[in-house]
């Protein structure tokens, strides 16, 4: 049988700690870091302040060689622009050993949707 998206969606939320963006500061307050999954052009298009980008694509083989991946008790907020990606990823995290793995429901839309505080870098043309 083969697993549809849908299928890995689901079993991977089975196993998570999913959050809502109003409780993303003070999970940050308390230590967390924010783990940006997505593409480069989307980090640079904005972003969670004090984010870490790793792109999903990347993630399996940052583990372990950047700094926000070397301690698995290390609070993480995983995210991507709506919640797919990061579901996978925060699963992954788990499944590698990470034992304090969070997912943002909504992820960056959702965050940005309610006109929370976005960083957009300043090489990057915003209107």
């Amino acid at each position: 049988m083969v697993l549809t998206r849908d299928d890995l969606l689901t079993q991977a939320r089975a196993n998570l700690n999913i959050i809502t963006r109003d409780q993303v500061p003070s999970l940050v307050s308390a230590g967390a870091t924010l783990l940006d999954i997505r593409e480069a052009g989307e980090f640079n298009m904005g972003h969670l302040p004090g984010a870490v980008h790793i792109p999903r694509g990347l993630l399996e083989f940052m583990v372990g060689n950047h700094p926000a991946l070397q301690n698995p008790n290390q609070a993480l907020i995983v995210y991507c622009k709506n919640g797919g990606r990061s579901t996978l990823a925060a699963d992954l995290l788990q499944r590698m050993g990470f034992e304090n793995i969070t997912m943002l429901g909504q992820g960056f839309d959702g965050w940005n949707d309610a006109n929370n505080e976005i960083v957009i870098p300043s090489n990057q043309y915003s209107s």
